[in-house]
C-alpha cells in the first residue's frame, strides 16, 4: 500500500471513534458485556484491536463510553422532541413518543442501556443512574411547572412532581423492556398506553386534586 493509500484511510478521531462504539453497541447487545470479545469489535468496526484500546481503552472502559453516548443520544432525542410550547400534557406526550421511537429505532443501544448495564452492575450502572436522574429532572420540572400554574404551593409540589416522575421515568423503562418482545404494537400505541396510564392520574395531580381512601 503506498503512502498516498494510507492518508487517505485516515478519519479523525471522533469518527474513528463513532466507528468504533457503533460497533460495540451492536456486539455489546448481541452477546452481552462478558460474552462480547474485544475480537469481534475490531471485526465489525474494521479496525485493529491495538487501535480500539488506544481510542477507548480497555473492554470495560469501552462499554462505560457505549452507555454514556447512548445515553446521552436518548436524552437529545426526547429533548429535541418536545416543544416547551405547548401544554404540559403534549409534552409530557411529546416526550414520550420521543422516547419509544429513539427505542424503535435503536434496539441495540436500549439493550446495552437498560438490560446489559443493568445486568452488570457495578460501575456500570452509576451510568444508567445519571441517566435515569436527567430524565426524571426533564419530567420533574415540566410537572412542577404544571402543577404552580394550577395553585398547587411549591413546598408541596417540590416532592410530590418529583417522585412523580421517578414513577413515570421507571414505568417507562419497564414497557420499553417490554416492547423489545412485542415489536409488533406500533411506538405510538405503545406511548398512548403509557400516557393514559399516566396523565388521567397525573393531571388531577398536577391541578392539586388527590385521591383520598374512604374513612
Amino acid at each position: 500500500m503506498s503512502v498516498e493509500d494510507r492518508r487517505v484511510k485516515r478519519l479523525p478521531r471522533e469518527v474513528r471513534e463513532k466507528q468504533i462504539l457503533d460497533a460495540a453497541v451492536q456486539v455489546f447487545s448481541e452477546h452481552g458485556y462478558h460474552n462480547a470479545s474485544m475480537d469481534e469489535v475490531s471485526e465489525v468496526a474494521g479496525v485493529s484491536k491495538p487501535m480500539i484500546y488506544a481510542y477507548l481503552g480497555s473492554k470495560e472502559d469501552l462499554f462505560a463510553a457505549c452507555i454514556r453516548r447512548e445515553a446521552n443520544l436518548l436524552m437529545e432525542a426526547i429533548v429535541g422532541g418536545v416543544d416547551q410550547n405547548q401544554p404540559a400534557d403534549m409534552q409530557l406526550w411529546m416526550g414520550l413518543r420521543s422516547f419509544f421511537e429513539f427505542v424503535a429505532a435503536n434496539k441495540p443501544s436500549w439493550r446495552v442501556l437498560h438490560r446489559q448495564a443493568i445486568s452488570q452492575g457495578g460501575p456500570f450502572s452509576e451510568e444508567l443512574v445519571a441517566m435515569r436522574s436527567r430524565a426524571i429532572n426533564l419530567v420533574d420540572a415540566l410537572l412542577f411547572r404544571s402543577a404552580t400554574r394550577h395553585g398547587v404551593e411549591e413546598q408541596h409540589a417540590t416532592k410530590s412532581t418529583e417522585a412523580m416522575a421517578a414513577a413515570l421515568v421507571g414505568g417507562g423503562e419497564s414497557m420499553a423492556d417490554w416492547w423489545l418482545d412485542h415489536p409488533e404494537v406500533p411506538t405510538r400505541v405503545v406511548a398512548s398506553w403509557l400516557m393514559n396510564l399516566v396523565w388521567m392520574g397525573f393531571g388531577d395531580l398536577v391541578e392539586g386534586t388527590v385521591w383520598q381512601p374512604t374513612p
